[in-house]
């Protein structure tokens, strides 16, 4: 096996050391805490509260997989009327934040609510329900994203010796779209173990909670490091359970040129119910959440509504572009490692990539508060910060797409233009960047979406006068303002659902299933 470059090594495992300074920091305060504050873990309180996280964490996974795998289908890969327009409604749920989806579901269904008939929604059951509305679209694009690579030919084979439609999705297709839906379904994982919004808003205790909760109120923050800690641990665990789902399988490519497009399978008489599958699925995850923001912006005064929305959204734009191009220029040298050359450690090196992405907000913004005031004073309070904290978060969803991308591009592609006299550099430009470009925005597009949704974070980090649209709807719900709050919150919904609509409505943006195996 070939070793990898020097500077792509050191690239990488500088870009792994900066995404695992939360880590060190949570080793640092928990170690210096002494024996005592390893009790915590023996405190029957600890325990509750991991349960309850496991509890949340596996259900919001389960129900993310069982709506977006099936509605991925739908819109792919059936007649089903309006497809295209389904595939788009579908996605747009990511524009919203959770939080936003959690207060719609207060305000609908809550105490004093617009339907107080209606059994008040809080706790594990409001939680679930805004996790999963707000978290299902990842599986159901990776999952669309896979079923439209997937060689047609592999299931006409199948067909042609007498198997049933059903058989076909369950051992042909489910299994060649499995690395999909298991990246859609760690990405769902690792946001409901660092949610915090939701939970807070729901009043219902899990980690990250009591992890916001010991910064707030104690001086000591030790326990919170503790605590910090075992999320982390229960991020390994989901890690080698997503490894283990995944396996060793590839994106299928066709034997000879471009994949052969399926025909489309017939619905008969289920037409309509999946139509009412889909537009359930729409109305509970889109057209309710605005409704009642646009129900409480009516209420509100023009004039003061509207105060700083216009800079916020400015400031939201901004910040988000430069994490989003940031964040893939830091997920390519880790990618090219793991996919390039692959070895014991350039996987692990990846996999800890993913480690800091479970930590709240709060504790990543924590520690480099505390790295930036003791090492790297110039840049303390200031936007480059900020960026750095939206990279260290949703990192993964970067190395998610360029790692993807990698893994489709047939790395003997590259050695051909080489032989042809091409520089390394000419090479990769010349092909491997424009095989790959389409996966990078679809990575490029989540961090971004992800950022402009970014509140703990964005609280503790944003420089003095630096408000954004999330800034400005956390201010204005925690002083009960619902009204001026509905206003920033419709402004970013507004700028983000033109992104998703470039990614779903363009489905070449994914790639063609360029891929062969990886050498070994």
């Amino acid at each position: 096996m070939r070793r990898p470059p020097l500077v792509l090594a050191v690239s990488a495992s500088a870009v792994a050391a900066v995404v695992c300074l939360p880590l060190v920091y949570l080793a640092v305060r928990a170690g210096g805490g002494g024996a005592d504050a390893w009790d915590v873990l023996l405190r029957s309180r600890t325990s509750e509260l991991l349960l309850r996280t496991v509890m949340l964490v596996a259900a919001v996974t389960a129900a993310a997989a069982a709506i977006g795998v099936p509605l991925a289908w739908l819109v792919t890969r059936t007649d089903l009327p309006g497809r295209r327009v389904w595939a788009i409604a579908l996605a747009l749920p990511l524009v919203i934040p959770s939080y936003v989806a959690a207060l719609a579901l207060l305000s609908a269904f809550g105490s004093g609510g617009l339907f107080e008939s209606v059994p008040e929604v809080d706790g594990f059951t409001g939680a679930f329900a805004a996790l999963t509305l707000a978290t299902y679209p990842y599986v159901f694009l990776l999952a669309a994203a896979g079923l439209r690579q997937l060689d047609g030919s592999l299931e006409e084979a199948s067909r042609a010796l007498g198997r049933t439609r059903t058989y076909t999705f369950f051992r042909v297709t489910l299994p060649v779209i499995r690395p999909s839906v298991a990246a859609g379904s760690l990405l769902v994982a690792l946001y409901a173990i660092s949610d915090f919004g939701v939970v807070s808003l729901m009043r219902y205790d899990v980690l990250t909670r009591a992890v916001y909760q010991q910064y707030r109120s104690l001086f000591d923050r030790t326990p919170a490091a503790v605590l910090g800690l075992l999320l982390v641990a229960l991020t390994v665990i989901v890690l080698l359970l997503e490894a283990r789902a995944r396996g060793r399988a590839r994106v299928a490519a066709a034997p000879r040129g471009a994949p052969r497009p399926p025909a489309p399978v017939p619905l008969g008489r289920w037409r309509w119910p999946a139509l009412a599958a889909c537009a359930t699925v729409v109305a509970a995850a889109l057209v309710i959440p605005v409704t009642v923001l646009v129900y409480w912006a009516g209420r509100g005064t023009e004039g003061e509504a509207w105060s700083g929305v216009w800079s916020a959204a400015g400031n939201s734009l901004l910040a988000s572009g430069l994490a989003a191009a940031a964040a893939i220029a830091a997920a390519l040298p880790v990618a090219a490692l793991a996919v390039r050359h692959p070895a014991r450690w350039t996987h692990a090196l990846e996999r800890t990539s993913y480690a800091s992405n479970a930590l709240p907000g709060i504790v990543i913004a924590l520690s480099l508060v505390f790295f930036a005031s003791n090492y790297a004073s110039p840049i303390y309070q200031t936007l480059a910060l900020l960026v750095i904290a939206y990279v260290v978060r949703f990192f993964p969803q970067a190395l998610a797409g360029a790692h993807g991308a990698l893994l489709r591009v047939d790395p003997r592609l590259e050695e051909a233009a080489r032989g042809l006299g091409r520089t390394p550099r000419a090479a990769f430009m010349s092909i491997t960047a424009r095989l790959i470009a389409p996966g990078l925005l679809a990575g490029a597009t989540l961090v971004f979406l992800s950022a402009m949704k970014e509140l703990p974070a964005t609280l503790l980090l944003k420089p003095i006068g630096f408000e954004t649209l999330a800034t400005e709807v956390w201010s204005a719900t925690g002083v009960g303002s619902y009204s001026q709050a509905a206003i920033p919150a419709l402004v970013l919904i507004v700028l983000a659902a033109p992104v998703v609509w470039l990614l779903i409505a363009r489905p070449e943006a994914a790639g063609a299933p360029v891929t062969a195996e990886p050498p070994e």
